[in-house]
């Protein structure tokens, strides 16, 4: 008798298991952050605040030690966030500091190349440290709208020169190739080093290096490594505003990068960078 009374429950228990489930399923779920009027009251106190999701979650236990029902993820706040009509958000004047109200979708862009056996600034050579040698470059790109357009920036350490590259692309290849175009034609005492920012967009070092002159990476997230070129490219921002596009029209940035370098420094005792720039080349085709 016992052994028909176990079947008999040990066949319907898992049926009303998967019944529960099922029931489960298809009923709406309360969202963590509804669950308790207090809580509620907290996340919308401090999303008003400015704080974020993470900030949030995370202060609740030290601010709230002893009351177990204010405690919620991060990752909960989000979806209840985005769960949330976008009219009601504004209505309770709710939302996150990024200003989205939904989850970015698509698929990821594919991730940058590797720049493989970079070397760092630490490896140039010791009279780049100064200005009294010329040929000593520093560079980087300019970003334009949305990321689609650039320039490349090329800032000779002794002059502050400056040469503006047409690019049609950021990629490393089309940066590499345009900045071997763009110095290679240059007296070999003028193609001393070249220190670039750690992006990317460099990961062809190698060849640059070979087909013009020697590449130095900046540590990353140091821009004082590189301290003329950021000053230069302040100036020409001055003619590509971020939010608008950069022409790759080569006769006018040359137009540009003219304008820049026939501006008289103070630093120069007030001679323009081009008067710099061409002393430094007919120095060395006089004494060779």
């Amino acid at each position: 008798m016992r052994s028909v009374v176990t079947a008999d429950a040990t066949s319907t228990g898992p049926r009303q298991r998967r019944k529960r489930a099922l029931a489960a399923r298809e009923r709406p779920k309360q969202f963590a952050v509804d669950r308790h009027p207090r809580l509620r009251g907290i996340v919308h106190a401090l999303l008003r605040g400015g704080w974020s999701p993470a900030s949030i979650a995370g202060r609740l236990p030290t601010e709230h030690p002893d009351d177990e029902a204010c405690r919620v993820s991060h990752e909960a706040i989000y979806q209840w966030i985005y769960a949330t009509p976008v009219s009601t958000l504004a209505r309770e004047l709710l939302a996150l500091r990024s200003g989205r109200t939904a989850r970015r979708g698509g698929a990821k862009p594919p991730p940058a190349p590797r720049i493989k056996d970079p070397t760092y600034i630490d490896a140039r050579p010791a009279d780049a440290q100064g200005r009294a040698v010329p040929g000593h470059w520093e560079g980087d790109l300019v970003i334009g709208k949305n990321g689609k357009t650039a320039v490349a920036t090329l800032v000779e350490r002794t002059s502050r020169f400056l040469v503006l590259v047409p690019l049609t692309g950021r990629d490393a290849l089309t940066v590499g190739r345009g900045v071997i175009a763009a110095t290679s034609g240059l007296p070999a005492h003028m193609r001393a080093s070249l220190t670039w920012d750690c992006g990317a967009e460099m990961a062809g070092h190698a060849t640059v290096t070979k087909g013009s002159m020697p590449v130095y990476l900046a540590h990353p997230h140091s821009p004082w490594e590189r301290g003329s070129n950021e000053n230069l490219n302040r100036i020409v921002r001055e003619y590509f505003p971020k939010g608008t596009d950069i022409t790759s029209d080569p006769k006018y940035l040359a137009m540009v990068a003219c304008d820049i370098n026939d501006r008289p420094r103070k630093i120069h005792n007030w001679k323009k960078p081009s008067e710099i720039f061409a002393e430094l080349v007919e120095l060395d085709a006089s004494t060779a």
